[in-house]
């Protein structure tokens, strides 16, 4: 989800029963059609489908296709924890448009930011670290965190 969506002082979408299973209907199975998802939850095919439009426009939900980096060529994802010096939400911003940069999360601690990275070998993952990252102002330093092996990964927690 994009910055705007995500991490803002929004109020929380209600979402009734019925909303919460046609999201996990989505999450278990993204390809399921409008008409099994009616029958699953109860309602007709053009009903799901008003709701899917009206969940997705609202930013509560997004239906993406996910990807295996390791399968597309794409051989060295790491974490990169950031420090800043002055606007955090500047730099943010300039990070996010990298195009390595998959994840960028303003935080609290150690690092003002958290951002993962998809690159496809080290040379890369160098390259982006010395001269893009480094080279924005405000960052002050980074410290990477280089996957071995992406133990879970999961994006079916459902609606709780």
């Amino acid at each position: 989800m994009s910055t705007s969506s995500r991490g803002s002082a929004n109020r929380p979408v209600h979402l009734d029963d019925v909303s919460k299973s046609i999201i996990e209907q989505l999450q278990n199975d993204g390809r399921r059609s409008y008409a099994e998802i009616g029958k699953a939850v109860g309602l007709s095919e053009a009903a799901v489908r008003q709701r899917v439009q009206k969940l997705t426009e609202s930013g509560v939900m997004q239906i993406v296709a996910v990807t295996d980096p390791m399968q597309l060529g794409f051989f060295r994802q790491a974490m990169i924890g950031i420090q800043i010096s002055g606007d955090t939400t500047s730099v943010a911003e300039k990070i996010g448009k990298l195009p390595s940069v998959d994840y960028v999360v303003l935080t609290a601690g150690s690092f003002d930011l958290l951002v993962e990275v998809v690159c496809e070998n080290d040379d890369d993952l160098i390259e982006l670290l010395n001269h893009d990252i480094r080279g924005i102002e405000g960052v002050r330093s980074t410290e990477t965190f280089v996957y071995l092996r992406l133990h879970k990964q999961f994006y079916n927690w459902g609606t709780r």
